[in-house]
């Protein structure tokens, strides 16, 4: 089974419009609310694609409730931890540009967090469990390196979406899966990349530093995937990018889906990112059919 952790979840309202004029009244022409962060989302898209979830993590008051609703209408698995504040609402605004203004989030008590790691303790082999996103401010920033720690002991494979520290501290730990952009990983090696062939270079080091399988996003450059043995280089399909919300989740869940399926890591790569342009192409997360449209426009190269 494969579980997705989102510690800090939120409602996202997505209000598009024509122009917003600080200081001014706006109107919006569209509204639309969803269930947000980013193990949520990969767990959206895994459902889409036909493989079954079960989204975890901690959620609170009339915004929660949404959210949980939310998913098992969609047919998700849920166990998320209750907790006394209401989860987060993250506004999107979309008016020619891009603007997000996310919430700090809830607290999260010490007993919430232990009743979290006593859920992550039943995981065992052929389970794998998806750590996205932020790390509420209540919360310690070493709560990621103890999950991992807690899954080695127990065999579930890991798969980590995260940025600087976070993401360093969990490397040697040898993680199925991670996925930075190439910001991120130039980031963790202090250095600005800006060519696939760079994003093998430092993507290759990840993989020395234990990596299982490494993902590099690096926009309309494509994208790059390393293991052990393999490097690959894919171009990404041309198109109108509307959204870039959720376009790295949707990478994550589109290797996962077709790796269960396939256990091809080439296939599942290509997957991949279909999955994350059909998102970035559309409002709101990929349908398959879209990740269908666009998988012959993929094209990988060995590196």
């Amino acid at each position: 089974m494969i579980y997705t952790l989102t510690l800090n979840p939120s409602v996202d309202y997505i209000v598009e419009a024509d122009e917003i004029e600080l200081g001014k009244l706006n109107r919006s022409k569209k509204e639309t609310k969803l269930p947000g962060g980013k193990g949520i989302n990969v767990s959206r898209v895994l459902r889409s694609m036909g493989t079954e979830s079960k989204a975890i993590g901690f959620l609170g008051g009339f915004t929660g409730n949404y959210v949980e609703e939310f998913l098992n209408k969609e047919g998700i698995f849920t166990g998320f931890v209750k907790i006394d504040g209401d989860t987060r609402i993250n506004v999107k605004l979309k008016a020619g540009s891009e603007t997000e203004i996310n919430a700090s989030g809830p607290a999260v008590s010490n007993l919430a967090l232990g009743l979290l790691k006593e859920q992550i303790k039943q995981l065992g082999t052929g389970d794998f469990l998806v750590i996205a996103g932020s790390i509420p401010s209540s919360m310690p920033e070493s709560i990621y390196e103890e999950i991992v720690q807690i899954c080695k002991k127990s065999g579930a494979e890991v798969i980590v979406d995260a940025e600087g520290n976070l993401l360093k501290s969990i490397i040697h730990y040898k993680p199925f899966l991670i996925k930075p952009n190439h910001h991120e990983l130039g980031q963790l090696f202090d250095k600005e990349i800006t060519s696939v062939e760079e994003a093998v270079t430092y993507g290759k080091k990840l993989v020395e530093a234990g990596a299982k399988n490494v993902i590099v996003s690096m926009a309309e450059k494509g994208a790059v995937y390393i293991n052990e043995t393999d490097a690959f280089i894919a171009t990404v399909p041309s198109g109108k990018v509307k959204s870039s919300v959720g376009a790295g989740d949707s990478m994550v869940a589109g290797f996962l889906a077709q790796y269960i399926k396939s256990k091809d890591r080439q296939d599942a790569f290509r997957y991949s990112v279909a999955s994350g342009s059909a998102t970035a192409f559309s409002i709101g997360l990929c349908t398959p059919e879209k990740v269908e449209q666009l998988l012959p426009e993929v094209n990988i190269q060995k590196r």
